[in-house]
């Protein structure tokens, strides 16, 4: 299997690329800004067919090239509705100063991609010969998701800005629910099996086990507080 990891932008988000192997189709999750570079360098060195885009959420720092790498491989972008307005109103998502820098950033702002499909809670989503299960996630973002894959030997699960190795995403942006983050929290992430690989938004991936027990967010004294 063939996983790629690539921090990019102002704010190095994490965007994937899931294939099975060298000159297969593949999935591209969460191309934020400044992505599209790398990801034609890479699905050209490694004669990649792409199908889709996943997108754990609608914040800029992971949607930033969603439309120009959807439209530019004829592909759909799959995002849960509650986020589907920030694919070409991101400043929705921001805060007062972020949304300033983006407006002199992208003077000239982004639009929706040609093909938008929903992700639905509960969903399993069959691309690139992967079972894609979506986890509706809300808190960081109303459309946040959990996507969970699994190969022969491992699972995974792209995770966004819901949970960090050592954190979590902010709950103090347009959008967030702090209350709903919780709830997220106790429900869905601790759900998730130990030996899982988280691959977040930002930062190093980490397995569910170390994050349950490390992370000081996951524990009673936060989640109950």
């Amino acid at each position: 299997m063939l996983l790629a990891t690539f921090p990019v932008g102002p704010l190095q988000a994490n965007c994937y690329v899931l294939a099975k192997d060298r000159g297969t189709q593949c999935v591209i999750i969460d191309p934020g800004m400044e992505a599209m570079g790398v990801l034609t360098s890479y699905i050209t060195d490694h004669d990649l067919t792409p199908v889709a885009v996943l997108a754990t959420h609608g914040h800029f720092d992971h949607i930033g090239n969603a439309q120009e790498v959807g439209d530019h491989w004829e592909i759909p972008v799959y995002i849960h509705p509650e986020d589907r307005h920030l694919l070409s109103t991101p400043e929705k998502g921001m805060g007062r100063d972020m949304a300033i820098w983006y407006a002199m950033a992208v003077p000239h702002g982004i639009t929706e991609p040609k093909r938008v499909e929903s992700l639905t809670d509960g969903q399993t989503l069959t691309q690139a010969s992967f079972d894609f299960h979506i986890d509706h996630a809300p808190g960081h973002s109303r459309g946040s998701v959990l996507i969970t894959v699994r190969d022969e030997e491992t699972s995974y699960c792209f995770c966004g800005d819901v949970v960090f190795a050592g954190s979590i995403g902010r709950t103090d942006l347009p959008g967030s629910q702090p209350d709903v983050m919780l709830t997220t929290l106790r429900d869905k992430v601790l759900a998730v099996s130990d030996d899982i690989q988280l691959h977040p938004g930002h930062g190093p991936t980490a397995t569910m086990g170390e994050q349950r027990e490390r992370n000081p967010y996951l524990q009673p004294r936060y989640l109950n507080h």
